[in-house]
């Protein structure tokens, strides 16, 4: 998101791994709550006054993950071993 823009509740929730339509469409006054006061104050304030409700929240609504979109996940890279430099011995 640039700069300078601000978040929506449904970005927010996204973010958080939660649901935004299930969330929505199931407890559709809780919703609004929490989205009133989401668009009063910045999302990380939000984020320490709600912790304990978002966890839950969470948990009840969480963002399902369809097989095409857990493929797209990015692997790892390889670790690499160090190269050993090998340092011919002074003859004397």
């Amino acid at each position: 998101m640039p700069k300078g823009q601000a978040m929506t509740f449904k970005e927010y929730l996204t973010s958080k791994k939660i649901d935004a339509k299930g969330f929505a469409l199931g407890e559709q006054e809780r919703f609004m709550e929490l989205k009133n006061i989401f668009d009063q104050v910045h999302p990380d304030s939000f984020t320490a006054q709600k912790i304990f409700l978002i966890n839950g929240i969470r948990r009840k609504y969480p963002i399902v993950e369809t097989a095409e979109e857990a493929k797209k996940e990015v692997p790892k890279a390889k670790m690499m071993r160090p190269k050993l430099s090998i340092t011919p011995k002074n003859k004397e």
